[in-house]
């Protein structure tokens, strides 16, 4: 079962990758009337969480830099940044090396208790590998908000 939460990670990432990798840059930062954010911060969204469902759930230290989550954090909004975000090429190599990184996962630990039930607002998980497998679900709505802002961007063009 851990392989095939592995396998899905890897799959949601590659969707990403590929999807994102089609979209010119100059369309990251519009953000429609309808959304809250643009496509830039859903991508780094996407980034900063999937390295805080990795260190939440192997006991990794993060691989970004700080000011990932004052730009990508939930809450945060590219209206209140104050300094350039990350470029459309660094955001690729962030997620290129988290997709490498998914096959160093250690599997065994997915089947790990947390100490104490992790809280995230209404949601509770007791081990590993649903906290990480929440993150698939979340990176594949962020996928898809993308998506969705992408054909409002290009209809209101």
């Amino acid at each position: 079962m851990s392989q095939i939460i592995v396998h899905s990670a890897q799959t949601v990432r590659q969707l990403v990758l590929q999807q994102v990798q089609a979209i010119p840059e100059e369309l990251y930062d519009i953000q429609p009337a309808a959304f809250n954010n643009t496509i830039r911060w859903n991508i780094g969204h996407i980034i900063f969480w999937m390295d805080s469902y990795r260190s939440l759930s192997f006991s990794e230290k993060s691989a970004l830099p700080p000011s990932y989550a004052a730009f990508f954090n939930s809450g945060t909004k590219p209206s209140d940044w104050t300094g350039a975000p990350p470029s459309k090429e660094e955001l690729l190599g962030q997620l290129t090396r988290q997709l490498d990184g998914l096959a160093e996962l250690p599997l065994s630990a997915l089947n790990e208790p947390f100490p104490s039930p992790l809280q995230m607002g209404p949601l509770t998980f007791r081990l590993a590998g649903e906290l990480f497998n929440f993150g698939l679900l979340h990176e594949a709505i962020h996928l898809s908000v993308i998506g969705s802002m992408l054909k409002v961007i290009q209809a209101e063009r």
